[in-house]
């Protein structure tokens, strides 16, 4: 993705500024567009609705939430960065009528169920379980891990520190490097930290709410890394949909050190490995 450019309103320093792509649960890549010219807003007071932009999946058409780009200003301002949330300007929004609408294929070729693939042509509609119907829930993606993994060799969990280090070697399991943990639980709560991601790991005997996946979410959004829960009582409902919201892989921690699971996200780490 090309940088644009991201000027801080207060002490007006410029910065270059990636544009994240996400992935749509049918695998494709998700790019988010910088409204370029658009100034940056100043981030004074953290709203949960605030924090979403509605983005099309041009592979699926699945439409999707997902979390408003920031940036960090070395001033100590957080820059919310505007991006476009309408249809891009060189796709017709209405399609066209008459004798120009009809293609005609190119001589030596047949029209037909193919014809679409002869040509190059982008097909127009997507074929999916339920004809008429809208996107499905979640498509997993398939076991895509650069090298095959060995049996994860689980630690049998009997305390609390037990379960931050079986999930540590889950961690170092699917790939992640750097894993570290702190001699004593800092007051974010988080437990392990690793090249491009930060996990939580919820020890209680109560299933873990929304606002612990709120907090996550949030220390790892600040940090530009992925967040990652590890829960041995579970997960409420509503902590597993605002988990799904935000794409973060949640697992349900056993006693014998093996995490499974709980969500879409997780699925699809466990499938591609970090």
């Amino acid at each position: 993705m090309e940088p644009v450019l991201v000027r801080c309103p207060l002490c007006l320093r410029d910065h270059a500024f990636v544009v994240p792509v996400h992935s749509c649960p049918c695998g494709a890549p998700v790019a988010l567009r910088a409204a370029r010219g658009a100034p940056a807003t100043t981030v004074t007071q953290r709203v949960w609705a605030d924090f979403w932009v509605t983005a099309r999946c041009e592979a699926c058409g699945r439409e999707d939430h997902w979390p408003q780009p920031e940036l960090g200003c070395p001033c100590g301002t957080v820059l919310r960065v505007p991006v476009l949330t309408g249809p891009p300007a060189d796709i017709a929004t209405e399609p066209e009528t008459g004798p120009e609408a009809a293609t005609k294929p190119e001589p030596g070729t047949e029209a037909g169920p193919d014809a679409g693939a002869a040509t190059g042509a982008a097909p127009t509609t997507v074929a999916g379980p339920a004809a008429g119907g809208g996107p499905p829930a979640h498509i997993p993606l398939p076991r895509t891990a650069s090298r095959p993994r060995a049996p994860f060799q689980p630690l049998p969990v009997r305390t609390a520190r037990d379960a931050v280090t079986a999930a540590g070697l889950y961690l170092g399991w699917l790939g992640y490097r750097g894993i570290s943990q702190p001699d004593e639980r800092p007051a974010s709560r988080i437990d392990l930290r690793a090249e491009g991601a930060m996990a939580q790991v919820e020890t209680s005997t109560c299933p873990t709410g929304v606002r612990e996946i709120e907090c996550l979410w949030l220390n790892a959004l600040s940090e530009s890394v992925s967040g990652i829960f590890f829960s041995l009582a579970g997960y409420e409902d509503a902590a597993t949909r605002r988990a799904d919201l935000v794409s973060m892989p949640l697992f349900a921690l056993d006693l014998t050190g093996t995490p499974q699971p709980a969500n879409g996200a997780a699925e699809e780490l466990l499938s591609a490995g970090a």
